[in-house]
């Protein structure tokens, strides 16, 4: 059977970086910044002050103490946003409010705790330094500086600061396009009725949230009948009518196995796809390669049916091909180690991987479920995967394991 890594790595080759595109910033967040951000001006632009209160000349107050206070005549209001501000004459005062552009001439605030509040004459019970309660020009970015690098992911700071520096829109990778496609006769949309034989169709929904959690856009193609002939049809068309906006993956669920109606993998046999069995447990059975649609090669990456191990195999091989296309710096779960509660076992010669939930607090994660494939109410109370190696059958309670954080 073929390596876990050896697995990953040929799916991780099929992905080319993505392109950059421009986004209005409302929709930046969570995006990869394509370019280096360079501020055209300095932030803030202007001095203000860091207090509501009064602008005065600090040399005015140099006296000035709570025994000896000094009231001084207030010449001006100046609200945050006045741009016509006056000059600030010796031996007066300006109230200011937080964020307002300094007077000329005024080289200090008084905060206004340090006042009785006045609004045509103010007295003031304490000094100030020159610079105290302002906020100089260019205090925290300089005009021509470097603000986000490319590479860095958008979050609420980095969409803050853009704003700040006056970008409107942003170049960033563009999100891979990813086609989900699931198959089965028997699979019956969620929300409708089931007659014997027949299943809701779980995997379809399950693996469009995972892309789109990945950070790329998913767009699910239900349902696809065991009918080659149709199969095949079915995606050119849908690949031939997106060819405006090229479809970067296309990722299925089921037929890879090796029994009768194994439409994926005959649909794909012979079409430059190919089948494999990896040594891990959920998702044994694999399949990767270019399929020559009507608008050129897309990626293929064909995932077993059973709903963990397509859920399992999407976390191991798809997630953090996606996210490294298109820039993530954190492609992969984080990763760490903590005690087991209880006793594993497992075949040899296979990686597994087992729902589990952690507790950081107590530094031990514990099983969820058994280890079946279909056991997805499991996978959806679990928190993590336990990881245990291909050569480990056993692992007692105490001993520890590496753990992928699903939430991370």
């Amino acid at each position: 059977m073929r390596p876990v890594a050896e697995h990953a790595a040929a799916v991780a080759a099929l992905f080319a970086p993505t392109a950059t595109e421009w986004v209005p910033l409302g929709e930046a967040r969570g995006r990869v910044l394509a370019q280096d951000l360079v501020s055209p001006h300095p932030l803030p632009p202007f001095a203000n002050s860091a207090m509501d209160g009064y602008a005065v000349r600090s040399a005015d107050l140099a006296a000035v103490s709570p025994e000896t206070p000094t009231e001084l005549p207030v010449a001006a209001d100046v609200p945050a946003g006045r741009t016509d501000g006056p000059a600030l004459e010796a031996g007066t005062a300006h109230r200011i409010m937080t964020g307002a552009a300094m007077p000329v001439g005024a080289d200090a605030v008084v905060q206004v705790e340090w006042t009785d509040g006045g609004t045509e004459r103010v007295r003031v019970e304490r000094a100030v330094e020159a610079g105290q309660n302002v906020r100089g020009a260019g205090g925290d970015v300089t005009a021509g500086e470097v603000v986000l690098e490319a590479g860095t992911l958008l979050g609420p700071a980095q969409v803050g600061l853009a704003a700040a520096v006056g970008s409107g829109t942003l170049p960033v990778r563009r999100r891979p396009r990813v086609l989900v496609l699931s198959t089965g006769s028997e699979l019956v949309a969620p929300g409708e009725p089931l007659r014997h034989g027949q299943i809701h169709e779980s995997n379809g929904p399950m693996l469009a949230a995972a892309v789109d959690d990945a950070g790329g856009r998913a767009e699910l193609l239900r349902f696809v009948p065991d009918d080659v002939e149709q199969f095949v049809r079915t995606l050119d068309d849908a690949l031939a009518a997106r060819a405006d906006d090229p479809v970067d993956l296309v990722m299925t669920s089921g037929g890879v196995s090796a029994g009768a109606y194994e439409v994926v993998k005959d649909a794909f046999t012979g079409r430059g796809v190919t089948f494999t069995k990896v040594a891990m447990q959920p998702g044994m059975p694999q399949g990767l390669g270019l399929h020559a649609g009507p608008a050129g090669e897309v990626a293929v990456v064909t995932l077993p049916g059973n709903p963990v191990s397509s859920l399992v195999s999407f976390e191991v091989f798809v997630r953090p091909a996606l996210r490294a296309a298109f820039g993530h710096p954190q492609p992969e779960r984080p990763r760490v180690r903590a005690r087991l509660a209880e006793a594993l076992d497992k075949p040899a010669g296979r990686r597994q991987f087992r729902r589990g939930r952690i507790d950081a607090v107590a530094g031990t994660v514990a099983p969820v479920g058994g280890a079946g494939s279909h056991l997805l109410a499991a996978l959806a109370r679990a928190d993590c995967l336990i990881v245990v190696d291909e050569q480990v059958t056993h692992v007692d309670a105490g001993e520890t394991a590496e753990v992928w954080l699903l939430d991370g």
